[in-house]
């Protein structure tokens, strides 16, 4: 699924087309995707509203609009496509903006599991979903102390408590694996068994992970590609996540179920 660096790659992709841009019209194939607000205010709310910026906030992409903010995420396997208005709407398409300059922005979604949201400006961090959100990897106050208050009773695996978005925005399954292989940490490990200097690789090794991957352009897992012509390249250098040997050791990789999630650690590297 797409995770941070895979959302950062679509919001930049966006961004070039979009800035500037005017919706004219909006049009709803499958109701579920927009969760606030209803559907006539969402549709008639965007009509003439101006893309002004494209930002990101863990996996949530803000349309800024010149009085909203448009929220839209991607769950599983959520893309946006560009099309004529004229084009055959695909059984997977399922928003689509009409834009000043004849074009369509639509939403694609396979599994349907992508949400959108419409929020005042003045809203944004008020209400869900951003404010439930926890510190962006690369916020100042993200230290090994407030790791330390957040894991404090969570006897859970580190590997599931690194998933918890209301700590830690951005950090997905894949890079859940990576980030726990370059800090030399198994991820059954109880989060709150953690030392401060595993901590302290856990933050360092996120910044560095992410940071590699928005440069490749996120990681193609299966069918993810940020939009037409644009596909990740992380996928190349990851070290434990889907692979069967330890790069580094030469050991077998290990592949387990954390949490439900397929999870991939070196038992010799991790120890």
């Amino acid at each position: 699924m797409p995770e941070l660096p895979e959302v950062e790659t679509v919001k930049e992709t966006l961004k070039r087309e979009l800035l500037g841009r005017v919706i004219k019209g909006v049009r709803i194939f499958y109701p579920n995707i927009i969760e606030f607000p209803d559907l006539e205010t969402f549709q008639r709310e965007l009509v003439d509203q101006e893309i002004v910026d494209l930002k990101r906030r863990g996996k949530w992409i803000l349309f800024e609009l010149e009085d909203y903010y448009l929220l839209s995420h991607l769950r599983m396997e959520g893309k946006y496509l560009f099309r004529a208005p004229e084009d055959e709407v695909g059984r997977h398409e399922h928003v689509a903006f009409l834009l000043d300059d004849g074009r369509e922005l639509r939403y694609h979604d396979t599994r349907k599991f992508g949400r959108m949201h419409l929020l005042k400006k003045e809203e944004l961090n008020l209400r869900r979903p951003l404010n439930e959100l926890g510190l962006e990897p690369w916020d100042e106050k993200l230290t090994v102390t407030y790791l330390k208050e957040q894991f404090q009773n969570k006897k859970i695996p580190i590997k599931t408590a690194l998933l918890d978005q209301s700590i830690i925005v951005g950090i997905g399954n894949i890079y859940d694996d990576e980030v726990l292989f370059m800090s030399h940490i198994r991820p059954l490990t109880p989060a709150n068994s953690l030392t401060k200097r595993e901590l302290q690789a856990i933050i360092d090794n996120t910044r560095i992970v992410l940071e590699k991957a928005i440069h490749a352009g996120g990681t193609t897992i299966r069918s993810y590609e940020s939009s037409e012509g644009v596909h990740g390249l992380f996928q190349h250098e990851l070290f434990v996540h889907g692979k069967e040997t330890c790069p580094i050791c030469g050991h077998d990789i290990v592949k387990i179920k954390v949490g439900g999630r397929g999870t991939y650690y070196c038992p010799k590297c991790q120890k």
